[in-house]
């Protein structure tokens, strides 16, 4: 199942029914899970963990050490889960001490022909990312996202549960699940209804979502004022919840907002 002209080393941890192309490179702390697939000229380096039934294409970089002046080699991590697809060129790269040590990355997840995972990044499961997006160090993408292609997201950035990214979007602030987001500096343009109706969420919670989004955003002097009114308002329906819940945590970086509210 390894390739006479794939250099594996000795140390590296190789599951069962592991297939490794032509030319690829694994380096001695890598693990690969049973029934990783690694097509040719694959290289995978570093303190790099690669989930079960995860297909990894031509050309893809895995592991090697992050883009940031102030690494200085220290053993930071890179955690890739289960079945996930990552295509022709894709960049990933392990954490940092300038945040957790470590980068992950969920289950089930597409990643297109020249992604970019920087330091850092926690993605979830389920993620979509078009041909050429990229994310800077310590983004944080939740379950069920899907970014365009030549999107960029800035560094330390959170996207939401269930949020679309339209392509060639520059993202430098937190896009509220659910949100729908696009433009050159992005901004909020509505709730993402095709994601929500394609999970199967009830007609009930679309409509209590849209209301949240208009008291939030348009209703209400402050953002602050907005969150307190719908959390009492419209308190139980499972989607304003997660919706609120999010704009209570701490972040980094103020929130992706409506056009008439910038």
């Amino acid at each position: 199942m390894i390739h006479s002209t794939a250099i594996v080393s000795p140390s590296a941890k190789i599951g069962k029914d592991v297939k490794i192309g032509p030319y690829s490179i694994i380096g001695e702390k890598v693990e690969l899970e049973d029934e990783v697939e690694i097509m040719s000229h694959v290289c995978v380096d570093g303190y790099t963990t690669v989930g079960a039934q995860t297909k990894i294409f031509p050309f893809a970089t895995i592991g090697y050490s992050p883009q940031d002046l102030k690494f200085r080699g220290e053993e930071s991590h890179l955690f890739i889960g289960k079945r996930n697809t990552i295509r022709e060129y894709v960049t990933m790269h392990p954490g940092t001490a300038g945040g957790a040590m470590k980068t992950v990355i969920g289950d089930d997840n597409l990643f297109m022909i020249c992604v970019h995972i920087a330091h850092d990044c926690v993605i979830g499961n389920n993620v979509v990312m078009g041909n050429n997006a990229t994310l800077g160090g310590h983004v944080k993408i939740e379950d069920n996202v899907i970014v365009g292609g030549l999107a960029a997201i800035h560094q330390w950035v959170r996207v939401g549960y269930g949020a679309i990214i339209g392509g060639m979007s520059g993202v430098e602030r937190d896009v509220i699940p659910y949100g729908a987001v696009k433009g050159e500096r992005a901004h909020l343009y509505d709730i993402n209804v095709i994601g929500l109706r394609r999970d199967g969420i009830k007609r009930q919670e679309i409509l209590a979502l849209k209301k949240a989004y208009s008291i939030i955003f348009f209703e209400k002097d402050t953002i602050s004022l907005g969150i307190e009114d719908v959390g009492k308002r419209l308190k139980g329906m499972y989607c304003v919840d997660r919706l609120i819940n999010f704009m209570k945590e701490d972040s980094n970086r103020s929130f992706c907002l409506p056009k008439e509210n910038k």
